[in-house]
């Protein structure tokens, strides 16, 4: 057995707590400061040899010193409960010295006191034992050094699509050619191929590559992932979802919602990705969902095992390991971001890890993440020496989780912390990053540092992890993963380890058994039964401080943990009222998560909670939060829908918070509220959504102006970061105008996304924005010469997705003087036909990706733009094209197979033929939307009664 460094975890909060302590001016009581100092002495001396062991070959350590690590884990957790305890009796809510001498008066009781220092004393005595054992022991100092250099996260995106295409050219052929996509003849019949192979070889990815290429020609398609232990009830929820049914309900059972599914796919030429199946069972109850209505559907199926494959289907393709030249180009491009580098002096080194790897992407991915711009010769053997040990005479599976044992010790303490907090999660569960970094927030993992905010670490720490192949990231959108899921491989070690530190403790409600000899610290409870089931009142429970729970709610309320700190019940979908009845009772409590339609209400005595930080009740039916609300000093983040209110004057008392989304307005009354948000000095991230149509004539022309300048102020008054506007008014009958905003100087603003919002012009203002590195404008009435100089000016941009009408006089032209000098990524719908698009020589420098969208339902829809001048763009890498006209749907369309000598055809080979002079021969992805109107933009009279196509 490994050992593992959460004990250092969980000693660097406890240390920094007591250091704290001795500060303050309340623990100056007879002896008790005398005696925290002691414990911090000597809890400090020994956590250099905890930090030691943590990296110590397994071999080495016996069990007196495994059991010494273990006893000073949890006499850590207990004492750090002892003063969050004592803290809490301290802090009676309010500022200054006036409620400490109110608690002085109270701790001058005999009781008080003796219930403080009794409970010190007792751990003084715990921690004097375990020092004693401490000296007697002697330790090897085994210094393990990692180093990797880390990428930066907004290349992240653009590796990830060379990675997931090395080696899948063939494969991904074959089971195309499996599925037969013909039309005709027996091709009609449904068709399910299955997918087989050992974990780490690629299986998903390969699906998802076969499903995003072919789906396009379907009417509708979903892609679910089923795992070990399946929530059967949920999966065909995602299937609904995917396929576009959404005519289910919360009272559904799984035979009401395999009905309805199958009537909805009755009359649909359907693909379906049933990915990660464990055992013929599951198959068996999903494919009832799936009808044979002879129009062409198709399933894809994966699993590791081959009789469950052939269970599935008798088409089978099994996967081999990639052969040894398309892993040399996978590992150099992940090591080097290059598929043929020449470093002589590493002589036959990266072959023989190679060769150690087998074959199996996951294996490789994780060993080259280790060695990522490494070039000392030292560093690569001391990987393959470390392989060698690890890997010899073993089989795939076993190799597999030796590497990824390397690879775990590889990264720092605090990474180690984080990424086994993973285990709390099920498999092939998505993971918000929002929601992960705010538990790893609650939890004490990340410590403020000067100049940065807790949640800015920990978005350093989640990007880590992504470049350390540890976790894999989900919905990347300007350089940034909005989530991430965890390999089954991965998480299969980490629960493993989480187990052995008493880290987690993952329990089945259907039998609660519980086989740690410590107090349960972290619990995850999956409850997938059909009835409420009891939460067990068992003494290991009294102690807990995170609770998860996915599934049925349980029938006890809440735990009885005056230690809770974290309690998620984002994924417990039938929590009711009733549930939270006691919820002031979890004083501690940092972090609390609900998401179920059955909650209506929150009770005014969420108020008692005065240390949360994060409140998120996103999913609920909460139409009011409590005016209580204000008494959350600590309140830092706060998630809710847009049609959720607040009282008056309660969001300008939130002084604390950081983070707001997503604050919807109802009326132009409420309009005014936005005024609040001035008060609040610590807010970086607002989001704000409004949906009311103002009066017509010169009345609501005061009102939109009036309403308009509310939000302005936000820029002027608040130190925003981020700041995300969505209008989702069914008029436009007065478009957005920036001029009069007036951002402050210097501005912090990093992130502007403005959505489904008119806007008349861009303003000279916006050119200034030093920090800005996001910028979002959807959409621009009509693009101005003047308005893509003021975009070019600023200096520091890297992301900008705009959307227009069209361009004055009928072009928009990108010149090739020093502007855009930062630009990486560039989306631009043109909504209306007649406006030529042209990208000239020198222009833009940087970028790497463009996605245009435009109609052509003839050429003159282009104003006389063929090629656009792609090949202009020098540093170009990828290029999306999704073009609307009288045309067929078609996600994958390829100029060369269209029969048709149309616009598009047209426009597309011009496109192609440019990309064949580019000297990167950037990849290229044509989509076709079938779109009628053929709207020539003239001028600006009119336009506003139709948007045109819109993409997302």
């Amino acid at each position: 057995m490994e050992v593992v460094g959460v004990t250092t975890g969980v000693m660097k909060p406890l240390l920094s707590k007591l250091t704290k302590l001795l500060e303050e001016e309340y623990i100056k009581v007879k002896g008790v400061r005398k005696q925290i100092k002691f414990l911090r002495d000597e809890l400090s001396a020994m956590s250099a040899t905890l930090e030691d062991l943590a990296d110590a070959d397994p071999e080495q350590l016996n069990s007196e010193v495994r059991l010494w690590r273990n006893k000073i884990r949890e006499l850590s957790y207990d004492l750090e409960d002892c003063i969050d305890s004592f803290m809490a009796r301290v802090d009676d809510g309010r500022d200054g010295p006036t409620g400490f001498k109110k608690y002085f008066r109270k701790l001058k009781t005999l009781k008080a006191r003796h219930d403080i220092a009794n409970q010190i004393q007792e751990l003084k005595a715990s921690v004097m034992e375990a020092s004693e054992r401490h000296r007697r022991y002697e330790f090897a100092r085994l210094k393990h050094k990692s180093g990797t250099s880390s990428i930066d996260p907004r290349l992240q995106a653009l590796h990830g699509d060379i990675e997931k295409l090395v080696g899948i050219d063939v494969p991904k052929k074959r089971i195309v050619e499996l599925l037969s996509m013909e039309m005709n003849g027996p091709s009609t019949k449904l068709k399910v191929v299955s997918i087989a192979g050992c974990g780490g070889l690629g299986k998903t990815t390969l699906a998802k590559q076969v499903y995003d290429t072919i789906k396009g020609h379907f009417s509708c398609s979903a892609f679910v992932s089923v795992s070990r232990t399946p929530d059967l009830r949920k999966i065909l929820i995602y299937i609904s979802s995917g396929v576009g049914f959404t005519g289910y309900t919360q009272d559904d059972g799984e035979q009401q919602l395999i009905d309805k599914i199958r009537n909805h796919l009755h009359c649909e030429r359907y693909i379906v990705v049933i990915d990660d199946v464990w055992h013929t069972e599951a198959w068996e109850f999903v494919k009832l969902a799936l009808p044979n209505n002879d129009l062409g559907s198709r399933i894809i199926s994966t699993t590791r095992s081959v009789t469950v494959a052939k269970c599935c289907s008798s088409q089978v393709y099994e996967m081999e390991p990639l052969s040894f030249d398309d892993s040399k180009r996978l590992f150099f491009k992940r090591a080097f971001d290059s598929e043929t580098p020449c470093y002589p002096h590493l002589e036959d080194v990266p072959d023989r890890i190679l060769r150690k790897c087998g074959g199996l992407p996951l294996a490789i991915v994780t060993v080259s993440s280790m060695l990522t711009n490494q070039l000392r010769k030292a560093e690569w053997d001391r990987v393959l020496s470390a392989m060698g040990s690890a890997l010899a005479n073993k089989p795939d599976a076993k190799k597999m989780t030796s590497i990824i044992s390397l690879s775990y010790f590889d990264i720092p303490y605090h990474l180690r912390t984080c990424l086994l907090y993973l285990s709390v999660f099920l498999e092939d569960y998505k993971i918000e990053k929002q929601c992960l970094i705010n538990r790893w927030i609650a939890e004490g993992f990340i410590h403020e540092e000067e100049g940065r905010s807790k949640y800015e670490i920990g978005q350093g720490y989640f990007n880590d992890l992504i470049n350390r192949s540890m976790i894999q990231p989900v919905d990347v959108k300007y350089g940034q993963a909005k989530a991430c899921q965890v390999h089954d491989i991965i998480l299969d070690y980490i629960r493993c380890k989480a187990t052995e530190e008493n880290f987690v403790t993952s329990s089945d409600a259907s039998e609660h058994v519980y086989t740690t000899e410590y107090k349960v610290r972290r619990l995850c409870v999956s409850n997938h039964t059909k009835e409420n089931v009891t939460i067990w009142k068992d003494p290991m429970l009294s102690h807990v401080r995170s609770v998860t729970i996915f599934g049925q709610p349980v029938k006890t309320c809440l735990l009885p943990s005056t230690s809770l700190h974290v309690l998620d019940l984002g994924g417990c979908w039938s929590m009711k009222d009733h549930h939270l009845e006691s919820i002031e009772t979890l004083i501690h409590l940092k972090y609390l998560r609900l998401s179920s339609r059955s909650i209506t209400k929150l009770l005014e005595k969420i108020g008692e909670l005065k240390y949360l930080q994060t409140l998120d009740v996103r999913g609920t039916r909460i139409e009011e939060l409590p005016s209580t609300i204000t008494k959350l000093q600590r309140l830092a983040h706060l998630y809710v829908d847009c049609d959720t209110r607040f009282s008056n004057g309660v969001i300008g008392q939130m002084h604390s918070l950081e983070e707001m989304r997503e604050y919807g307005v109802q009326s132009y009354e409420q309009g005014k509220s936005l005024q609040e948000f001035s008060k609040l000095t610590k807010l970086r991230t607002l989001k704000i959504r409004w949906y009311f149509n103002s009066l017509e004539g010169s009345e609501g022309l005061r009102q939109a102006e009036g309403f308009h300048s509310y939000v302005g102020t936000l820029l002027s008054s608040c130190n925003l970061y981020n700041l995300y506007i969505t209008d989702c008014s069914e008029d436009d009958n007065y478009p957005l105008s920036l001029d009069s905003w007036h951002p402050a100087a210097p501005c912090s603003l990093r992130k502007l996304c403005i959505k489904t919002c008119p806007i008349y012009k861009v303003p000279n203002w916006m050119g200034s924005l030093g920090n800005l590195v996001v910028l979002k404008l959807q959409y621009i009435i009509y693009m101005r010469p003047e308005d893509v100089e003021i975009l070019e000016a600023i200096p520091g941009l890297l992301f900008l997705k705009l959307a227009t009408f069209g361009g004055t006089n009928g072009r928009i032209t990108v010149h090739g003087r020093n502007g855009f000098r930062s630009l990486k990524y560039l989306y631009l719908g043109i909504y209306h036909c007649g406006t030529a698009l042209e990208f000239q020589v020198g222009s833009m420098p940087k970028l790497e990706h463009v996605k245009l969208l435009f109609p052509a339902h003839k050429r003159e829809c282009l104003n006389g733009a063929s090629d656009l001048g792609i090949q202009h763009l020098c540093t170009l890498s990828k290029v999306e094209v999704e073009i609307w006209g009288n045309c067929m749907a078609d996600s994958n369309y390829n100029p060369t197979e269209d029969e048709n000598d149309g616009a598009i055809k047209w426009v597309a080979s011009d496109i192609n033929g440019a990309i064949m002079t580019h000297p990167n021969r950037p990849t290229v992805i044509y989509k076709t939307h079938y779109y009628k109107d053929c709207e020539h933009f003239k001028s600006l009279g009119g336009l506003l009664t139709g948007v045109g196509p819109v993409s997302n």
